[in-house]
C-alpha cells in the first residue's frame, strides 16, 4: 500500500471511529434514551441541570422562544397545546434565545415573563444559542437532521416517541396550525417504543 492510500485509509478509519464513538453524554444516558434527547440543560427557573432523557417515549415539540418578538404570542398557543395533549404524551420544550436580538433578559426575567404573561407551564430551559457555531449540541443535531437551523424565533421541531425527527415548522406555523396538530396527533397515536 503506498503512502497516500495508507493516509486515506487511516483518515477514513478515524472519521468512522469519531462518528461511531459515543459522546460523554451518550455514555451516561439511560438505556433507551434516543440520541436527540441525550442532552442536559439548566432549567429556566432555577438553572438546575435537567436531562432531556426524562422525556423519552413522549412526543416532543422543541421551540426556540423570545420575549420581544412578533411571534411571542405563540406562547399562549403552545401552552394550550401542551395542556390539551400532555396527558396523552406530548411535551413542549422551550429554549429562549437571543440569537435574533429579541431576548435580552436574564433567565429569571424570562421565567417571570412567561409565567406572568402567558401562564407557561411547559418545561423551559436557560437561554442558549440555537443557530450557527455557538448553537447548543441539541440545536446543532436538529439542524443537521432537518437540514434547517431556526431562521427566526418560534421555529419548531417535532420528535416522535422514538426520538426521531418527524418534521420541522417555521415561525409562521402557529401552534394551532392544522398540519402541526395533525402530525402531533398521529405521533401520539403510535405506541411508546420499548
Amino acid at each position: 500500500m503506498n503512502r497516500p492510500t495508507r493516509l486515506l485509509s487511516t483518515a477514513a478509519a478515524l472519521v468512522a471511529w469519531l462518528l461511531l464513538a459515543p459522546t460523554a453524554q451518550a455514555a451516561d444516558a439511560p438505556a433507551g434514551c434516543p440520541a436527540t434527547l441525550q442532552h442536559t440543560f439548566p432549567r429556566l427557573q432555577d438553572e438546575k441541570p435537567q436531562s432531556l432523557c426524562q422525556y423519552s417515549g413522549k412526543v416532543v415539540l422543541v421551540v426556540n422562544t423570545a420575549s420581544f418578538c412578533g411571534f411571542t404570542g405563540q406562547y399562549k398557543g403552545l401552552e394550550a397545546l401542551y395542556a390539551h395533549y400532555k396527558d396523552k404524551g406530548l411535551v413542549v420544550l422551550g429554549f429562549p434565545s437571543n440569537d435574533f436580538a429579541q431576548e435580552k433578559g436574564s433567565n429569571q426575567e424570562i421565567a417571570d415573563f412567561c409565567e406572568n404573561t402567558f401562564g407557561v407551564k411547559f418545561p423551559m430551559f436557560a437561554k442558549s444559542s440555537v443557530k450557527g457555531p455557538e448553537a447548543s449540541p441539541l440545536y446543532q443535531q436538529l439542524a443537521q437532521l432537518s437540514g434547517t437551523a431556526p431562521r427566526w424565533n418560534f421555529h419548531k421541531y417535532l420528535l416522535g416517541r422514538d426520538g426521531k425527527l418527524v418534521d420541522h415548522y417555521s415561525s409562521l406555523t402557529g401552534p394551532d396550525n392544522k398540519g402541526l396538530v395533525r402530525a402531533i396527533e398521529q405521533q401520539l397515536a403510535l405506541p411508546t417504543p420499548r
